[in-house]
């Protein structure tokens, strides 16, 4: 029989990616969701996941969800009111909910777990949401449980949020300088790679891989948004005091750090991995960015 990968969070935009990557690659599927009855969860089982009831807090939900399984994908959260608001109002949340996952995958001596953090999570960034996914990381080097780490740069998705406002006014707003080099990934580019590590865990098992599927400027950005919608779009730098104020101080940080930090994933990597891996414009022309 195919192994058996269990999904956290697969009514999400990773954890979906992921779920139906691996449904394509033969795998099957059990994915963990709170409700089963809810349309979200409903649609995954009509892709072919099996539901599994319960959440991230849950110990008796987890081990039965765990029962029987090959393997785990589970990942952290990627905003920062989702990290305020994960198990119980705060990021500290985040890493109790990894780490029971984690424990409990090793008492059930699961086969592989890959566990989706965040670019740059291994280099104590400031940013609460990049760290917790951090100890998280090094929880799971203390236990005796195959893993791999996944760790994503920013999501071409985010982009979604602004682009009613960004086609409409011709505008696209952000703090980081107009050179700054931003690096992006597609969440579908996530899910073909984790089913690739899936697919030949003794390659994977042990390492940790940045993934970043592009990385422009913020100019480059807005050509690429114009070229795809045909409408001409213009950066404008917004001053940082009128950024946080929109919000707030942890997505500050974050955008602090990709300005003068960044992430430092190799795309040509990950296209060596993923030859379909999407780049900024072949994302906005699928996602209908032309339309």
């Amino acid at each position: 029989m195919p192994a058996r990968i269990l999904v956290t969070g697969a009514t999400g935009k990773q954890g979906g990616a992921t779920a139906d990557a691996l449904l394509k690659s033969g795998f099957r599927v059990r994915a963990l969701v709170r409700e089963p009855a809810k349309p979200a969860a409903q649609a995954l089982a009509a892709r072919g996941c099996e539901l599994a009831p319960g959440d991230l807090d849950d110990s008796a939900a987890l081990r039965q969800a765990l029962a029987g399984v090959d393997g785990i994908f589970t990942y952290g959260v990627y905003s920062a009111q989702a990290a305020h608001e994960a198990g119980g109002g705060n990021v500290a949340g985040e890493v109790r909910q990894g780490s029971l996952l984690a424990d409990l995958a090793a008492e059930a001596k699961i086969g592989h777990l890959v566990y989706g953090s965040v670019g740059s999570a291994d280099r104590h960034t400031g940013v609460p949401h990049f760290d917790t996914k951090g100890e998280v990381e090094r929880h799971l080097a203390t236990l005796p449980l195959p893993a791999t780490i996944l760790r994503p740069v920013f999501f071409m998705q985010n982009w979604e949020r602004q682009r009613a406002s960004i086609l409409q006014t011709g505008v696209l707003a952000q703090p980081l300088k107009p050179t700054t080099r931003h690096q992006q990934i597609a969440v579908q580019d996530i899910g073909a790679f984790a089913a690739r590590v899936f697919a030949a865990p003794e390659r994977w098992i042990g390492r940790a891989i940045d993934l970043a599927g592009d990385a422009l400027t913020m100019e480059e950005t807005v050509a690429a948004m114009s070229r795809v919608s045909g409408r001409p779009i213009r950066y404008v730098q917004m001053p940082w005091p009128d950024f946080e104020t929109r919000l707030g101080r942890e997505s500050t940080l974050m955008f602090r750090f990709f300005d003068e930090t960044g992430f430092h994933a190799d795309p040509a990597a990950l296209r060596a991995e993923v030859p379909s891996a999407l780049t900024l414009e072949a994302y906005l022309r699928a996602a209908g960015w032309d339309r």
